[in-house]
């Protein structure tokens, strides 16, 4: 995808990873972008500034847990705006606990913020881009999803649910004209700023703009995985090359983080 002259939604868009995504793709040549964020004065403050520039930018209220108002925001985007090319599923944080100690109010926080906002996402975008026979779904997951991230089981689990649906949808509706990509990043040096990816060092904390440059390049070449941290691709082949390897190699990781 080629961003000029394209319309972006973006979750979770009022800073970090969201926001520099979409200075990213103004710079492509975007046409408009709508910021979405739980916090509606933070989305309208950052698109405001954006304007500045002479860009077209809204910033709406949205609560990526609620279905009706996920519909709400593509509706009120298409309203506006004519249609959507692009959504960015973004939205997310952090949840505390390993497994067992973890409360189920936090599972499922996790679940509806990681897994269900990118299927209402899609429940709500999908039949006008399968109209149009063109768009594209870029759903934020982490290289946790991927991999593991010790200190929090619902985070990691929830990352995995949230890489396989990306990989539903794109097999899924592929032949309707959809491309489906999915971004999992290590560390990023914004307000979530992972230090490390569970207990181990991730291979580098990058800026977030260093990120959105990343996503423009995958989008353009229509490519699934974006992995700001290359590195990842390595360790995901490695993992399924031999998974008790690796399996034995994370217990390992964390019996010496428990014995620091």
């Amino acid at each position: 995808m080629e961003l000029t002259n394209k319309v972006a939604v973006i979750t979770g868009g009022s800073g970090g990873i969201g926001l520099a995504m979409a200075k990213a793709f103004l710079a492509e040549g975007a046409r408009a972008i709508v910021l979405a964020d739980l916090n509606g004065d933070l989305a309208q403050a950052a698109a405001a500034e954006l304007t500045k520039g002479g860009a077209v930018c809204d910033g709406v209220a949205c609560d990526v847990t609620n279905e009706a108002q996920v519909a709400a925001l593509v509706d009120g985007a298409i309203a506006r705006h004519g249609q959507v090319d692009l959504f960015c599923s973004n939205a997310g944080a952090g949840g505390e606990g390993v497994l067992t100690d973890a409360s189920n109010e936090v599972w499922q926080m996790q679940w509806e913020l990681h897994v269900m906002s990118h299927l209402y996402a899609a429940r709500a975008v999908l039949p006008s881009m399968i109209e149009r026979g063109d768009g594209y779904l870029l759903n934020t997951a982490s290289a946790a999803g991927l991999l593991a991230a010790l200190g929090s089981g619902p985070y990691t689990v929830t990352k995995a649910a949230a890489v396989k649906m990306a990989e539903f949808l794109s097999i899924t509706h592929a032949d309707d004209g959809i491309k489906v990509s999915v971004l999992c990043p290590q560390g990023v040096n914004t307000a979530m700023a992972p230090r490390s990816l569970g207990d181990g060092q991730t291979d580098g904390i990058i800026e977030a703009e260093e990120l959105a440059q990343t996503v423009v390049d995958t989008l353009r070449e229509e490519r699934f995985y974006v992995l700001p941290h290359p590195e990842v691709g390595d360790y995901v082949r490695r993992k399924g090359d031999d998974v008790d390897r690796w399996l034995h190699g994370m217990q390992r990781l964390r019996r010496k983080t428990l014995d620091a």
